[in-house]
Parts: structure tokens; C-alpha cells; sequence
């Protein structure tokens, strides 16, 4: 709501002190601060209070010092004089004679003929008629709403909107809502705001003079929020008056934003409320926005899923706004991205006028405190581009690329980046659009040949990236591309629709610059087995790149002996037995007995030896340990 631009809101400090009736921390606000919250100050000053304890008494003596000397002070309590019984009477006897008149603002009981306009007469008007004046406005707008249906209008009211008399009407509507609660109910009333102009100030004016009433508030202007917030004028200038309700009360923003969630409307203010949100400690290993929005996009909810895909699609369709939520949104996480970046590759900072730009490139390391923070971004890009449908720009694209290629070192959570990294290239092969990005990719997987072994020891961990490499370089060779498009889907833990026919440029750089079919089999023979192997170890192992060699009859394609290997590797297993150790042994079986080609009679496998298989015996009844046995 921009037209409120300029006005003095109540901020967080005023808010709490009015929660708490905190008198201290309200004799330390400035005047133009106290000035907002006289109507409640003064209600509780002259009202017979409930508490009748000694301490109250005190605060109450500290509140009435408070007020002296304040000018608006009188006023409001001349307004406090009224006859508020005969008022609401006549407030009643009005409605009904709109509801017989169909709505039409015909005659009126509240306020007689009007001389002049609606800011002439308040400013001329003794206090009963200003409480007339703004009880007929505020009655009709909110009769409007209640006939539109749900859809947005904007009322053109000068009450609300004469500079000079806003405090003025603020004070007349805040003592209105305190004293003709059941004709004026808080929810209605705030509802009714949205319609006017200046209406976010107004209605947080109105919910700091009855703090309590915040969470109602909050929670009715969702409930009657719209689906997407971004598509009309009505839903923006709704998440603007909530966003502005969570800035004066911020311990109650996240509380508001699980509403949001869980009735599934106005989207674009839970990531509004999101990027509003400074938390006391900052988490090194993942930003509030990383995992607020993987949390909707990766959750078991898929009726939040679809809500939340549906708010970024339809934000594309619109002309890009830098004052849009979703752009801001966009903006924030490139800037996250942009800051984890090693120092040679961020060399392009995106300013409010720019994400179109290119970055550079380099091959400096991830740092060892960005890896979390880093997989965390690549899966939430993943989630978006392919949950979501969002379609990066080029600055985007370029800057994802450069994370995906960078370096981390050699732990368990570098292991788990590369793998992911590795993913979302398989899943978006378009991010590598130009020759320079192809020859970046290139050398990036050339490395992660080169680094599998040491990455396996250093980090400790049984799965490497490496046999994914080898898995997948196996499975483009035998064209089963829907293997590949599984693997990375239960890599990524998501479910993305890849088209088949996208990954044929990976295709031809792995079966024709990486991985040629002999490189992969030479390869997978020096790869170690896994110590222990048994059913309790997950993840893609050496046993699977064996298993899908050995079906393809590589090893007897290219004469290369896998005998070893597998004897080794069944040295190495114990119970629970692995799901892939007995296909292999069939697959190891068959081909020793079947030639890969009639061609070929000679195109076996070599068994594993009698000898061989008693020395397992023999070491296992006590005999010396068998040459050769790993």
C-alpha cells in the first residue's frame, strides 16, 4: 500500500510495551510514538479497571502522569463521553434501513444531510457527530464488502484520507471498535481497511490500541486472503497490511506464516514474512528462506506443493517487478548463492536493475563451512526449476553453474555435493548452453574421475560419487536412459519429469569424450570393493557398476579379466547379504558359461578357481591367510 507512504507506523519497541502494559518502556517513547496509542492509554486511565491490585494502582498513576499535557488527550476523552448504548441503537436502526433499501446509501439515521464534505464536517463536528461521521463510513464500506462476493474494490473515502485529520479519524475509529464490539467486530473492521486508502496504517493503529487482538486479526485476513496474492490488487495490498502487522510484532511472524501454510493462501506473504525475518542467531549451515522453501517444496503436503508451484509459475507469466515478492525472493537467493562462491568465480554481484549479466569462472575450492549450505541451495534450484517450473535467467543459469563445477573438499558432506551437483546437471542439462560452459563441465567431470579414490578414503565413506559416474556412464552406453533419470530423481529426493530425449548431449559427452565403453570397463576393475559388504550399506556402490558391466558382456567385449574383482568382493560380504550380490553372481555365472556372441565361442569370463574357493575355507577353519585374499 504505497499510499501510506511516510506515515509513522508503531514499531515493534511501542507494540511490546502495549502487550506487556510495560509503563516504563511507554514513558521512554518520543511523543509522535505515544501519539498513536492514546485511545487505549486513555480507555485504560479513565476506565474502571479489573485489576484491583496496588501495583496496577501505581502503573495507573504513572500512566495518567503520562498524559498530562498531552493536547489530543481531551479530545479523546470528550469522544469516551458519549452515549455509546443510544449510538449503537441508532448504528442498527441505520443497517436494517440500508438492508430494506437494497444498500443504497439513501437517507441516514447516523448522520443527517451533509452541508459540506466528509473532512469539512469532521473538522467542524462536535465529538458525537465525529463518531456519526466515521460509524456511517466505516458501516457502509463494510456492507460494501460483504455485497461484493469476494471481489476487490477500493472505496474513495475522504475520511480516510485527508492528512491533516488522520490521527484524528484513528482516535474516533479506535475508541468506536472498543466500545461497539459486537457491532463493530475487530476482523470486519480490518477487513473493511483493505478497501481505503491509507487502511495498513489505520488497521495498525487500530490492532496496537487492542494488542490482544492481533493474532484474530492476522488470522481472519488469511482466512479470507486469497489463493495467489500476487495476481490482483486486492491480494497485495492484503499481504502488505499483514506484512506491516508482523513488522510491529516480529516474535509473531513465523506463527503468521505457518497460517499462511496451513490455509494455503496468500503464498507470496509467507515469503514476504520469510525475508522480513532476522533471527537472533544466525545459522551458518542454511538460511531461513532455503528452508522455508524446500520445506514446501520438497514436503509430504502435496496440496502445499501444488499452491506454492502454482504461486512461482503464474509470478513468471507477469512482467518481471522488482517491487513483486518472487522477484525479491529470486534476488535474495542469488545473493546467498553469489556469497558462497569461491572468491575467483563471484566476480558478478547482481544489482536491483540486473540478473541477466554473466559471471566468470575459476577453480578455486568450496569452502568447508559453505558445503551444507551449498548442497541446501542446489537441491532447493532443483526443486524450483523442476517442481516449480521455474526458468532461471541467464545470471541464474551462469551462477548455478559456477557452484555445480566448484571444488569441496574432501568430507562426507563434499561427497554428498559433488553427487548432487552431478544430479542436476543430468536433470538440467539446458543450464550448459554456450561452448566455454560445455568445456567448464567437461573438466569439472574429468576431476571427479581423477579425485573419486581419494574423495572414497579421505572422506570415509563406502559410496563414492565415483560409482555413480561409472553407473551412469554404463547406463548411457547400454541407452538406458530411464535408469539414469531414476538415479537422479532418487539422488536429488525429488520427483522430476526429464524428457529422455534431453540428456542426449550427455550422452554424447560421455560416450565420446569421458567415458568410452573400454575407459569404463578398464576403470571399474581398479575400483575397490566395499569392505563388509552387506545389506545394512545403501547408497550406489562398485557392486552395481559390476552388475551392469557384466550384463552388457563388457568384460569379455574388451577382453578385460573380472574375476579378481568379484572374488575379492565375496571375500568382503557378510550377512545381511547385499540385494545386488546374488544378480551378480548370476550374471557372473552366465557369463562364464554363455559367449557373448556365437561369433565368439572364446568370449567368456574366467571361473574363479577350485583353489581359490578352498582357501576361503581353509581361512576361514584356522589355516593361514590365502595369498591374493583382500
Amino acid at each position: 500500500m504505497a499510499d501510506s507512504a511516510g506515515l509513522q507506523f508503531v514499531s515493534p519497541f511501542a507494540f511490546e510495551a502495549m502487550q506487556k502494559v510495560d509503563v516504563v518502556r511507554l514513558a521512554a517513547l518520543s511523543d509522535p510514538e505515544l501519539r498513536l496509542l492514546l485511545p487505549c492509554l486513555v480507555r485504560m486511565a479513565l476506565c474502571a479497571p479489573a485489576d484491583q491490585s496496588q501495583s496496577w494502582a501505581q502503573d495507573k498513576k504513572l500512566i495518567l502522569r503520562l498524559l498530562s499535557g498531552v493536547e489530543a488527550v481531551n479530545s479523546i476523552v470528550a469522544l469516551l463521553s458519549v452515549d455509546f448504548h443510544a449510538l449503537e441503537q441508532d448504528a442498527r436502526k441505520e443497517q436494517q434501513l440500508r438492508h430494506k433499501a437494497g444498500g443504497s446509501n439513501g437517507e441516514s439515521i447516523l448522520v443527517s444531510q451533509l452541508q459540506h464534505g466528509l473532512t469539512l464536517e469532521f473538522e467542524h463536528s462536535d465529538p458525537l457527530r465525529r463518531l456519526r461521521l466515521t460509524l456511517s463510513e466505516l458501516l457502509a464500506i463494510m456492507n460494501k464488502v460483504v455485497d461484493s462476493n469476494g471481489e476487490f474494490f477500493l472505496k474513495s473515502s475522504e475520511l480516510f484520507e485527508s492528512p491533516v485529520y488522520l490521527e484524528e479519524v484513528a482516535d474516533v475509529l479506535c475508541i468506536l471498535q472498543a466500545e461497539l464490539p459486537s457491532l463493530l467486530p475487530i476482523v470486519d473492521v480490518a477487513e473493511a481497511l483493505l478497501h481505503v486508502r491509507n487502511g495498513d496504517w489505520f488497521l495498525c493503529l487500530l490492532v496496537a490500541n487492542v494488542p490482544d487482538s492481533f493474532n484474530e486479526v492476522c488470522r481472519g485476513l488469511i482466512k479470507n486472503g486469497e489463493r495467489q496474492d500476487e495476481e490482483s490488487v486486492g491480494g497485495r495490498r492484503r499481504t502488505e497490511a499483514l506484512r506491516q502487522l508482523c513488522q510491529m510484532n516480529p516474535s509473531q511472524a513465523l506463527n503468521i506464516r505457518a497460517m499462511v501454510v496451513e490455509e494455503c493462501h496468500l503464498p507470496g506473504l509467507g515469503v514476504a514474512l520469510t525475508l522480513d525475518y532476522k533471527p537472533d542467531t544466525a545459522d551458518e549451515a542454511v538460511s531461513p528462506l532455503v528452508s522455508y522453501v524446500s520445506g514446501l517444496l520438497l514436503g509430504t503436503n502435496s496440496k502445499v506443493r501444488t499452491w506454492f508451484s502454482m504461486f512461482i509459475r503464474n509470478g513468471q507469466q507477469r512482467k518481471r517487478e522488482s517491487s513483486s515478492v518472487l522477484w525479491q525472493m529470486r534476488r535474495q537467493l542469488l545473493l546467498e548463492l553469489v556469497a558462497i562462491l569461491p572468491r575467483s568465480r563471484s566476480t558478478h554481484v547482481p544489482n536491483d536493475g540486473d540478473m541477466e549479466e554473466g559471471g566468470g569462472s575459476g577453480y578455486s575450492g568450496l569452502r568447508e563451512e559453505h558445503v551444507v549450505k551449498a548442497s541446501a541451495l542446489l537441491r532447493l534450484y532443483c526443486a524450483l526449476m523442476g517442481i516449480a517450473g521455474l526458468r532461471p535467467t541467464d545470471e541464474e543459469a551462469e551462477q548455478l553453474l559456477q557452484l555445480m563445477t566448484s571444488r569441496p573438499p574432501a568430507t562426507p558432506a563434499g561427497v554428498r555435493f559433488v553427487s548432487l551437483s552431478f544430479c542436476k546437471l543430468l536433470a538440467f542439462p539446458t543450464l550448459v548452453s554456450t561452448p566455454e560452459q560445455e568445456q567448464l563441465m567437461v573438466m569439472w567431470l574429468s576431476w571427479m574421475i581423477k579425485e573419486e579414490e581419494y574423495f572414497e578414503s579421505a572422506a570415509g565413506v563406502s559410496a563414492s560419487f565415483g560409482e555413480m559416474l561409472l553407473l551412469v556412464a554404463m547406463y548411457f552406453h547400454s541407452n538406458q536412459l530411464s535408469s539414469i533419470i531414476e538415479l537422479v530423481c532418487s539422488t536429488l529426493g525429488m520427483k522430476i519429469a526429464i524428457k529422455p530425449s534431453s540428456l542426449s548431449k550427455m550422452k554424447t559427452i560421455f560416450t565420446q569424450e569421458i567415458f568410452t565403453e573400454q575407459v569404463v570397463t578398464a576403470h571399474a576393475v581398479r575400483v575397490a570393493v566395499t569392505n563388509n559388504l552387506s545389506a545394512n550399506i545403501t547408497g550406489f556402490l562398485p557392486i552395481h557398476c559390476i552388475y551392469q558391466l557384466l550384463r552388457s558382456r563388457a568384460f569379455t567385449k574388451h577382453k578385460v579379466s573380472i574375476k579378481d574383482w568379484i572374488y575379492r568382493q565375496l571375500c568382503e560380504t557378510t550377512t545381511p547379504i547385499h540385494t545386488q550380490l546374488i544378480p551378480l553372481i548370476d550374471a557372473y555365472i552366465n557369463s562364464i558359461l554363455t559367449p557373448a556372441s556365437k561369433a565368439n565361442p572364446e568370449a567368456t569370463n574366467q571361473p574363479i578357481t577350485e583353489q581359490e574357493i578352498l582357501n576361503v575355507f581353509q581361512c576361514s577353519a584356522g589355516v593361514s591367510q590365502p595369498r591374493g585374499l583382500a
